[in-house]
């Protein structure tokens, strides 16, 4: 999914909090909550790219 509110910040749907969807960053980190109205499917590329900045972390040792 796609945060649009935030600056097009891609995160996992994780469930519902109340009236808001709780994502999380692909790359691990802590879950935000987001409008519905403010969220949109993640295109693929925007999925390759997000996928492919987990790995890097990864490979730099970064918790995540």
């Amino acid at each position: 999914m796609v945060d649009i509110s935030r600056g097009n910040q891609v995160g996992e749907f994780r469930g519902l909090a109340g009236p808001y969807w709780s994502l999380r960053p692909v790359c691990g980190g802590q879950e935000w909550e987001a409008e519905p109205e403010h969220v949109r499917p993640a295109d693929p590329i925007e999925r390759l790219r997000a996928q492919n900045a987990r790995c890097n972390a990864r490979s730099r040792g970064e918790v995540l």
